[in-house]
């Protein structure tokens, strides 16, 4: 089951995390997402734990429980959309190619 763990520290490291998680059971991966360009942590990874009841179990104890001065954000974590952040080409938006900048949410 794979988890998505969100509110981390940008000084939490996967080993960190894997320390987190490994009370709970046997953890299968641990990745901590960085800047491509900085290196630098973006807030937030992925767990994933061999064992469904094991992984549940993460989830109740550790969600919303402290990890480097942070509250972690831990549920299961939910497969890519279409249209989402990641490789491919970008979407065109037929009046002169793709946005550079990202409209504010409100």
């Amino acid at each position: 089951m794979k988890l998505f763990v969100g509110n981390l520290s940008f000084q939490t490291t996967q080993d960190d995390v894997l320390q987190a998680f490994s009370p709970y059971g046997h953890v299968e991966s641990v990745a901590v997402l960085t800047d491509r360009m900085t290196g630098q942590s973006r807030g937030f990874g992925f767990v994933e734990m061999s064992d469904r009841t094991e992984a549940q179990n993460a989830i109740n104890a550790l969600n919303g429980a402290e990890l480097n001065g942070r509250a972690m954000n831990v549920n299961e974590a939910r497969p890519k959309t279409e249209g989402g952040f990641g490789g491919g080409k970008p979407k065109s938006s037929g009046f002169g190619g793709h946005k550079s900048r990202r409209e504010p949410r409100w």
